[in-house]
């Protein structure tokens, strides 16, 4: 299994997509930074903070963690690559975590700029706002802004960054299963990402319903 993820690694390594992706976090994140300072500061009107909030980690994994599933994966599929391994001697089993690991690795590296955003803006003791609206590293940055203990500030940043990653790699593992049933990038990516808009809205149900709550308190979502 080893060699799996080495060699799976090298291959995202030399990918263009995942520097494409990287690209896109990177604007992403910069952009969200950018729009949450402008509302703060009332130069931007906080009815734009939807806009924003699309441009958050929250928002952006969803699409970018499902689109690195679905090639890589995927696209094993296509070039008989997993095949090959397990014609080689290597089991099922072994095949399924290395991808996951590579997934998880993957996940960390286009979350990077999340990460540097949200230190560098922390840093300037500037105030961002984004309304009610926050999540992840969002929420991050409009509640600990302006906070004068920045050690206790980082503190916080990196518990919260290692709780993410996990939250992250544990709703991106449904994109395994769905890359070995479906075998298409795109039906991956759509299906995965419908599936965390229809929880999204289930989540609602958990203040009347006792069982969605017991459900939800099991779930990453």
């Amino acid at each position: 299994m080893y060699n799996l993820i080495r060699a799976d690694l090298f291959k995202m390594g030399k990918s263009s997509v995942v520097k494409v992706l990287f690209g896109i976090t990177s604007f992403s994140a910069v952009i969200m930074a950018v729009m949450a300072y402008m509302i703060a500061k009332g130069k931007l009107d906080p009815g734009m903070a939807g806009i924003g909030f699309m441009f958050s980690d929250i928002d952006m994994i969803s699409i970018l963690g499902a689109v690195i599933a679905g090639v890589f994966i995927c696209g094993d599929f296509d070039n008989k690559t997993i095949h090959d391994a397990v014609a080689c001697g290597c089991s099922r089993g072994s095949i399924l975590v290395s991808k996951a690991i590579v997934l998880f690795c993957a996940l960390i590296f286009i979350l990077l700029p999340y990460i540097i955003t949200t230190v560098i803006a922390l840093s300037t003791g500037s105030k961002f706002s984004m309304g009610s609206v926050g999540v992840g590293f969002l929420n991050i940055l409009t509640q600990e802004s302006g906070t004068a203990c920045m050690a206790s500030v980082f503190f916080k940043l990196l518990i919260t960054t290692l709780t993410l990653i996990i939250v992250y790699a544990a709703q991106l593992s449904l994109c395994i299963p769905f890359a070995v049933i479906f075998k298409k990038p795109v039906l991956v990516v759509a299906v995965y990402y419908g599936i965390t808009i229809l929880f999204a809205q289930i989540t609602r149900l958990r203040n009347s319903f006792p069982m969605f709550e017991s459900i939800f308190s099991c779930m990453p979502f």
